[in-house]
């Protein structure tokens, strides 16, 4: 190709916002032509560069809206020390086929099991697919829909939370919620109810979830009624990943015994 065929083309490209084919553009012509590649050949080739394009740009755009703390994925999680991790459960969930259906996910376990590592690589996994997602934790949840209700703009907030395919809700528990924020986080669960899926992580059990929550056992039940009607539970037990090497070295003590953690 001379230089003003490319010129022309790189113009085209720029006006009809085919970045993808300008990119790909010599190495698919070289090819064609080494190949003898016939021109609805070539136009294929052409046509799967610009649509790999726009999916890889728009999974970058998903992963970095979705407002992950880190990089955490499937494959990085640690499976043998974590031995209790419910392995086969845990890959069945990262197919997401739970998206699609619109069910939800609930990682239960003490801290530092790895909870928040798979609820992110699951979210990670969701936005490279093509599925809008958001990471938050229950404390900034509630902070945004407090600041919302007092704008006035609760009932938008609950309508665009209702609208993400994937939201993840970390740590609930962590921190007690007064009556007021309890009912404001019923009514995130209750607007995603069948809309949307949900992952949660928590340390404390569903029979002590009231805890978190005002001590409302009523408000509490109606929220993991909706929450669970769809849902799988996963439970992991053990000590913290994040304290083995401190064990070792003896710098802190024995993990304390192990306590179930009830469905």
């Amino acid at each position: 190709m001379n230089a003003l065929s490319h010129d022309r083309l790189a113009q085209l490209c720029e006006d009809l916002k085919l970045a993808g084919i300008m990119d790909a553009y010599p190495a698919l012509a070289a090819r064609a032509s080494e190949e003898e590649q016939s021109l609805t050949d070539f136009l294929e080739g052409v046509l799967v560069a610009e649509r790999d394009f726009r999916r890889a740009r728009s999974a970058a755009t998903l992963v970095r809206m979705a407002g992950f703390p880190a990089v955490k994925t499937l494959e990085d999680y640690d499976f043998k020390f974590a031995s209790s991790a419910p392995k086969r459960q845990i890959e069945q969930l990262a197919s997401l086929a739970f998206v699609s259906r619109k069910e939800n996910a609930v990682f239960l376990g003490p801290s530092g099991v790895g909870k928040t590592h798979l609820a992110i690589a699951m979210g990670h996994k969701a936005a490279n697919a093509g599925i809008k997602t958001q990471f938050t934790t229950a404390a900034d949840l509630i902070l945004k829909v407090e600041v919302a209700q007092r704008q006035g703009r609760l009932s938008d907030v609950l309508r665009s939370m209702s609208r993400v395919s994937l939201l993840i809700v970390d740590e609930i528990g962590y921190l007690p919620l007064h009556r007021e924020q309890a009912h404001l986080f019923f009514q995130i669960v209750a607007a995603r109810y069948e809309k949307g899926s949900t992952i949660m992580t928590s340390n404390l059990s569903f029979g002590a979830w009231d805890q978190a929550f005002a001590g409302d056992r009523v408000l509490t039940a109606a929220m993991l009624d909706r929450l669970l009607h769809h849902a799988q539970v996963i439970q992991i037990q053990g000590e913290s990943y994040r304290l083995k090497d401190k064990r070792k070295a003896g710098i802190v003590g024995p993990p304390q015994k192990k306590e179930t953690i009830a469905a």
